[in-house]
């Protein structure tokens, strides 16, 4: 009895077994993969990020900045801010695939790919950190890994000190010759044109933070004698959309009333009408799409801020790149291209070496450089000279009024040049008005918005998302009370203090 009770326990024992395998076996799918590999999370995580930031530059940072003007829904441009939350939750979500294609690749041992991964964390963060200040940076996204879902808040200072030291090391890991990248879909798996923007990116953040860092200038100069950064608007880092759903330019599916809520705005139109910026016809469409008389055809500029005390909102339709209209001209129609995703091009890498310059941080001749930033934003936009009365680039420099004189022709000429590149155009103009003490006054193509709600003031910040007060409280406490214990939109971050 025990031999034969024996035998069929065994017996048993076996079939649940094989029953077991055989129920994994049924209920996998052999052509659903369980890993997602590098290449897929690397391309999903470059075009979700960069188009949250071309979003963002049509819906904020231009409007911030007064290339572009708010006609309806004004809160943006007349600095009556509450939370935006967007710029969080997109770049948070994007960081998940990046830090996942990094461990990857260090894992595999390609330092190709993993460096490319850590230029595009650096950038990702760098924008959080710019637009908030201190925020989750050593401890986020790490909930798939060790379950913290209540990461601590970095101080902004450490994060430049991180972000610098990572873009350094993703430029020796770029420039080792080993591995390969793929899902590439920005700068086509090129680990020589990431090396650039690698160091491209540590010249931005160093300027950015030129007022915090002691050595930035050492920093900065160390970086141009190696000669490796983006030196021509074919090294741009920018995204080609396609024509079809979903990768198409963001704002180009829009329904028109919402993309006609974003105009001309009155400052931009003024610089570049004064100057006859041939980029006028490529930032608006022409009232009377007249695309052939140049600053002397029909252009509106709306006033920044709200629609009261006067204020005008009525605005030219931002250019035939990001948007058709039925029966109107189209990009297509005057040999353009669609608009890309901006990420960071020659001409601001041009802008930043002139400034350097005028900082005396390098020997190169200023005016040098500001011409080859000028000349590198015509370029890009494809402009024609002809209908401003230019015969060429040279003519325009020098008979327009843009030649250089002061380094606020600089900031001047790179303002334009930011059109749409992501958050940076609000970051530059907060730059500069911090260093001019905290006022308009050293801006001269700025002012504050028309019946702004904000006391004349630019905002210093975004403000946290409400969600971080109830889902992560401590360590948002802790951020707030270093901003002087308010979560407020003129509250000093690190960069202004």
């Amino acid at each position: 009895m025990n031999i034969k009770s024996f035998s069929i326990i065994a017996f048993l024992l076996l079939l649940s077994f094989t029953s077991c395998d055989q129920f994994v076996e049924m209920n996998t799918n052999p052509n659903e993969p369980t890993v997602v590999s590098n290449d897929v999370l690397f391309t999903s995580s470059i075009r979700q990020s960069m188009t949250s930031m071309s979003i963002e530059s049509f819906l904020l940072a231009n409007n911030i900045a007064q290339l572009t003007s708010k006609t309806l829904r004004v809160e943006v441009d007349s600095y009556n801010w509450s939370a935006f939350p967007t710029v969080w939750e997109s770049l948070y979500e994007s960081l998940t695939d990046v830090e996942v294609v990094e461990d990857n690749a260090n894992a595999a041992g390609n330092p190709a790919m993993e460096g490319a991964a850590i230029v595009l964390k650096s950038w990702i963060y760098s924008i959080l950190t710019n637009t908030y200040g201190d925020i989750p940076y050593s401890e986020a996204v790490q909930g798939a890994t060790n379950a913290n879902y209540t990461p601590a808040y970095d101080a902004q200072a450490d994060i430049y000190t991180s972000l610098l030291s990572e873009l350094a090391r993703a430029e020796t890991l770029l420039g080792s010759g080993d591995g390969a990248i793929t899902g590439d879909i920005m700068l086509n798996n090129d680990a020589a044109m990431w090396r650039k923007l690698a160091n491209s990116l540590r010249l931005r953040l160093l300027m950015t933070a030129s007022n915090k860092i002691a050595d930035a200038g050492t920093q900065f100069a160390a970086i141009v004698a190696s000669g490796n950064y983006i030196t021509s608007n074919a090294e741009n880092a920018t995204l080609t959309y396609l024509e079809s759903e979903p990768n198409k330019h963001p704002v180009v599916p829009l329904k028109q009333g919402d993309f006609d809520d974003v105009g001309l705005s009155k400052a931009s139109m003024n610089v570049m009408l004064a100057n006859q910026d041939p980029r006028l016809m490529r930032y608006a469409r022409p009232d009377n799409e007249d695309f052939t008389a140049g600053g002397a055809t029909s252009f509106t500029g709306a006033d920044a801020g709200d629609q009261s005390g006067g204020c005008t909102k009525a605005a030219s339709r931002v250019g035939v790149q990001y948007y058709d209209y039925p029966g109107l001209t189209t990009a297509t129609s005057l040999g353009l291209p669609r608009a890309e995703g901006i990420l960071m091009t020659y001409a601001e890498v041009e802008f930043l070496l002139a400034e350097a310059a005028a900082k005396g941080w390098i020997s190169n001749d200023v005016e040098t450089h500001y011409r080859n930033g000028v000349q590198a934003s015509m370029d890009q936009y494809m402009v024609d000279y002809a209908p401003f009365g230019w015969a060429d680039f040279s003519d325009f420099y020098d008979n327009s009024g843009v030649a250089y004189s002061t380094v606020t022709d600089i900031w001047e000429q790179k303002w334009l040049a930011l059109f749409f590149t992501g958050m940076e155009p609000y970051f530059e103009v907060r730059r500069w008005y911090y260093e001019s003490g905290m006022s308009w006054d050293g801006i001269p193509f700025l002012d504050a918005p028309c019946s702004d709600v904000n006391n004349g003031q630019l905002p210093l910040r975004f403000l946290y998302p409400g969600e971080e007060q109830s889902l992560n409280a401590a360590n948002y406490q802790s951020a707030v009370a270093n901003l002087g214990g308010s979560n407020d939109k003129n509250a000093a971050m690190w960069l202004m203090q």
